[in-house]
Order: structure tokens, then C-alpha cells, then sequence
């Protein structure tokens, strides 16, 4: 009765929803008091997907302008993902200025969002273990290089529940579907090991984000809300005192869930709603920077409806359709700031202005960095680089206008206090109040966690 009954409430992801391991607490929804002194009780996570210079954006080497041309001694073509196309040192080709008081460079990529950096918390030293996007994105998401464990979302929503009732605790958002979804697709906001009503929930770009959520019209909403009454009944009291009747209630606040989300879901995406004034500063009528426009605005209103962890993905599958400046770096970086430059710096002021940035952690950054070299093409970009990357993170309790952790001279790698992506998630999961060694789940006869075994370290030095 219970399958039957999910047939008509939107599609995979809210079938998600209708299953749960058995020894589930009776709402897995429900929300949990954080352990730690984390301030955020959101996380909106703008994933810059493809890998962002960081020399050309945020992380400014006035040594690498001086070198330009030259060759980068040592190094080791393999480094890259093409050997064979590497050049010599390539400056930055885009004008950078000082921003704020706290005299932050930045590139003239972002003029908007560099108008917050007394608001930005930037890590310099981050690394990863992979030069390749696939592993690389799961690397970043879920803490390996394989498909198939918890992201940080569902990680994060598992911890501390979710504040919503009537929608799901975790949301996605990717690019425009001409362009694709990143590498690994859902394997990147999926739930792993864990039960899977903590998976992220993928809202279409185009047409309507979920399916199916309208009610038939043969269906009166009194005779839908009779039956799920019905089923409730029927299940609790053959199961009653059963060892899995934890799970059942799950199951039934599943189905809850999904009939409230008929209502709610439809009105917290429609961004028409929003004021004139609100819609111009996002830029949603702009056709530069429109569909990411209304991304950032929606999730500033899941934000405002108690949804838990919320991913925007700016960039499509790979090379020109996503952040992966191989060739052209100046029209592929130019693209993509401008179409995310204006959205994430009203985004900023919107949840300042409403009083949600305290609470909120905003974090922007990729899978991983790019080479200081030119890649040889007839307009030159950049390859990838697993040795240094630089994300940055505004409210949700961390310092603004604060720069922690350096790369070397050139940006070619993570030199002052390093920080690898076990570190950076066991940062984001106290920016939310958990404690990275105690958020565990059984699995295989293991206490697993999203930060493993390497012993990772806080950055507590961000935090305000």
C-alpha cells in the first residue's frame, strides 16, 4: 500500500523520500539541536563547477605578472590534465584593485561581489588529492574520489534535521540543462550509505523544478488527505509495537512531506513574487545573468522556509560549458563571472538586509584550481591543479575581510597552513554546530564519517 500510494507525488525525488533503513528515529525530518558553536543553520553552497583559476579571481600574485613567458623550473607536465599542451608562466590577463578595509584583491571579474569582501572569510591553501573532474567533484562533495558515499548535505541535514515542514531539507540547483549537469550528475548530492530521505532534491532549471506535484483534478484534496489518513491508520495499527515501527513512521512522515509540498513548493519557487526592487537587484529580467538570478533568489527564500542545505551549481558538464578554462580563459572565466557575479553579491546584501547572513553560511568555490602556466591553444587557457585552490565563505559566524592560509608566490601550490578538503568540510560542519568526530553512521560495521580517518583539523581561525 505504502509503494502504491507514492506513485503521484513528483518523480525520484520525492520517491527518495519514501524509504529509510530500519531503526530510523519516527522523523528524520525533525530538527536537532546542534552540538558545537557553529552559528549557521543554513548552508548555501555556490559551486563553481569546472575549477576556477584562483590566480585570476580571488588569490592575486604580483610575482607571477613579473614572470610572465618564463618557465616554471621543476615543474612536472603530468601535474595537469594534458602533458603535452603546457607553456610557460602566464600572468593574469584581468586588472585587479583593492577592495574594503580590510584591502582585499580581487579581479575585476567580480566588481559586484568585491564590494563584500569585508563580509568574506577567504581560505588561500586549499588541495585536493585528484587533477581529474569526476573524482575530483566527489572528492569535494562527499570526501573520496568515488561515487557512491554521503555528500555534505545529506551529511548536514542528518546532523541537524531540517527547520521546514513542508519542504525538503536539502535542494539543488544546477546550470541550464544546454550545458548539463556536473560530472558524477546526482552522485554528487546523493545520500551514499546514508538513509535516503537525506539525499539533495534536484530542481529542473526549466519548466516545473519537481514533477508531478500537482494533484490530478480527479483527485479533491479532501479524498487525497482521507486516503493518507487511511494508510496511516492501517499501517500503525498492524505494526504497532513492532521492531519496525520507527521505520514505519518515517515512512509515513514521508508521505506528509510530499503532500504538503504540493502546496508549499509551488510558492517558494515562484520568484514573481518577489518585489520589482528585489528582482532588479539579482538581476533575474537581465539575459546575461537571469536563470542564475533566480537560483540565488530562490535560495535565499528556501533559506527563509527552513530548508537545511542548498547547492547552486554555476557551469554545465565540462571545457566551455562550465568553469574548465582550458582554452580561452579570458572568455570563459569572463562568462561565467558575469553571469554569477551580480546574483551572488545581492544575495550577500539580501540576507544582510533581512538579517539571515549571521545564520547563514554562503560558501563559493570549485573542485579544485587551475596551473599559473598557459595551456598552448590559439587563445590560451589554463589546465587543472589539484595543488592549490581558494574557496571563500561569508556569515554563518566566520570572520569578513579575513584571509587565512597562503599558496606560493605563483599559485602553483598550497605553501601556509594547508588545508585539505577534509579539513574544509570539518570547518563547514562546526560553522553548523557539528563536531566532525561525533557525526557518525554505522555502516558496514563502521562508524563512518564524512571526514574519515586522516585526522582533519578545524580551521577555527575563520570564526568570528
Amino acid at each position: 500500500m505504502l509503494a502504491r500510494a507514492g506513485g503521484g507525488f513528483g518523480g525520484l525525488a520525492l520517491a527518495a523520500m519514501l524509504e529509510r533503513e530500519a531503526g530510523a528515529a519516527s522523523n528524520p525530518f525533525a530538527p536537532k539541536l546542534p552540538g558545537h558553536f557553529g552559528k549557521a543553520k543554513s548552508i548555501i553552497w555556490i559551486f563553481a563547477n569546472g575549477g576556477p583559476s584562483q590566480v585570476d579571481t580571488w588569490d592575486y600574485k604580483p610575482e607571477l605578472q613579473k614572470r610572465d613567458g618564463k618557465p616554471l623550473e621543476g615543474f612536472d607536465p603530468k601535474t595537469g590534465f594534458f602533458p603535452g599542451s603546457v607553456g610557460p608562466l602566464m600572468a593574469s590577463p584581468f586588472a585587479w584593485k583593492q577592495h574594503g578595509q580590510s584591502g582585499t584583491w580581487a579581479s575585476e571579474l567580480f566588481p559586484k561581489t568585491a564590494m563584500h569582501v569585508d563580509k568574506m572569510c577567504f581560505i588561500h591553501s586549499c588541495w585536493t588529492s585528484s587533477n581529474n573532474h569526476s573524482p575530483a567533484l566527489f572528492m569535494m562533495n562527499t570526501g573520496v574520489t568515488r561515487m557512491g558515499n554521503p555528500c555534505v548535505g545529506s551529511w548536514v541535514t542528518y546532523g541537524l534535521g531540517s527547520e521546514s515542514d513542508s519542504l525538503p531539507s536539502f535542494m539543488v540547483m544546477s546550470d541550464p540543462l544546454n550545458r548539463g549537469l556536473p560530472k558524477g550528475s546526482a552522485a554528487n548530492w546523493g545520500a551514499g550509505f546514508l538513509p535516503s530521505v537525506y539525499q539533495g532534491t534536484w530542481l529542473k532549471p526549466t519548466g516545473q523544478p519537481i514533477d508531478n506535484l500537482a494533484v490530478p483534478a480527479s483527485l479533491k484534496p479532501g479524498r487525497q488527505r482521507a486516503q493518507l489518513d487511511l494508510l496511516a491508520r492501517l499501517n500503525r495499527e498492524g505494526l504497532a509495537g513492532s521492531p519496525i515501527e520507527s521505520e514505519l513512521n518515517a515512512r509515513v512522515e514521508s508521505f506528509e512531506l510530499a503532500y504538503r509540498m504540493q502546496t508549499a513548493a509551488p510558492e517558494a519557487f515562484d520568484v514573481s513574487k518577489e518585489p520589482e526592487h528585489i528582482r532588479k537587484m539579482y538581476g533575474v529580467d537581465e539575459k546575461h545573468c537571469g536563470h542564475f538570478a533566480a537560483q540565488c533568489l530562490t535560495a535565499r527564500r528556501m533559506v527563509e522556509r527552513g530548508v537545511r542545505f542548498i547547492q547552486v551549481y554555476s557551469g554545465g558538464m565540462e571545457n566551455q560549458q562550465s568553469w574548465d578554462g582550458h582554452n580561452d580563459l579570458i572568455g570563459n572565466h569572463s562568462g561565467f563571472a558575469a553571469e554569477s557575479d551580480q546574483p551572488v553579491a545581492a544575495l550577500l546584501s539580501d540576507l544582510e538586509q533581512r538579517g539571515l547572513l549571521d545564520q547563514t553560511l554562503v560558501i563559493w568555490g570549485g573542485e579544485f584550481g587551475r596551473l599559473p602556466i598557459s595551456q598552448k591553444a590559439a587563445k590560451p587557457g589554463r589546465d587543472h591543479n589539484p595543488h592549490a585552490f581558494t574557496v571563500w565563505m561569508a556569515g554563518g559566524g566566520v570572520k569578513g575581510g579575513y584571509h587565512h592560509g597562503e599558496s606560493d608566490e605563483l599559485g602553483f601550490k598550497a605553501a601556509v597552513d594547508k588545508v585539505s578538503v577534509h579539513d574544509f568540510h570539518a570547518t563547514i560542519l562546526a560553522a553548523a554546530g557539528l563536531d566532525h568526530e561525533r557525526l557518525t553512521f554505522k555502516f558496514q560495521g563502521l562508524d563512518q564519517k564524512l571526514t574519515g580517518v586522516e585526522n582533519p583539523k578545524v580551521v577555527k581561525e575563520i570564526f568570528a
